[in-house]
């Protein structure tokens, strides 16, 4: 699909082996590696991340810090702090759309014209995969049309086939 200019594709595999300008990391707010995306990407990167994370003293949920690639493909990584789900009434969709707002200010602002985003929150955090791919897609498609030709292509990364259905089925339906 092409929303203001930029091709929005789903993608199914391992983010940690695109090469992007950036994949983004559903990082903690340590940004000091964790489970899920985040220990994989901090495995990829080698231990050089983790030093460069240790200088920027964390992130709140719902923003996003820049850092280089290291001996990913990707030549950046954009961390950024997801909500934990509580059942959606203490704001958790509004600072999961700020993730995504963050990351592509930040990619914007530097330049970065091919993204991957895994589904942020959707691990660990426990938010629920169709809600969370409703909100990534409609916060992306709103930024595009808001700053068209401000990338040419954004991936939205699931890990296995579930994940990817979820969001093939949310990317549709912004379509209709």
């Amino acid at each position: 699909m092409e929303l203001g200019g930029t091709r929005v594709e789903v993608w199914q595999g391992d983010i940690t082996q695109l090469a992007v300008d950036a994949i983004v990391n559903a990082a903690n707010s340590s940004l000091l590696g964790g489970g899920g995306v985040d220990g994989a990407i901090h495995r990829s990167a080698g231990p050089q991340l983790l030093a460069e994370c240790r200088e920027l003293g964390g992130c709140p949920t719902g923003e996003a810090r820049l850092t280089r690639g290291h001996q990913l493909p990707a030549r950046h990584v954009i961390h950024t702090v997801g909500p934990v789900w509580h059942g959606g009434e203490q704001g958790e969709p509004e600072l999961l759309a700020r993730c995504y707002r963050s990351s592509l200010d930040l990619a914007r602002s530097a330049s970065l014209r091919t993204l991957a985003f895994p589904a942020i929150s959707t691990g660990v955090y426990g938010y629920p995969a169709a809600r969370a791919a409703q909100v990534a897609v409609s916060t992306i498609a709103y930024a595009l049309r808001e700053h068209p030709g401000a990338f040419d292509t954004i991936l939205l990364v699931g890990f296995d086939q579930d994940a990817t259905a979820v969001l093939r089925a949310a990317l549709a339906a912004l379509e209709n």
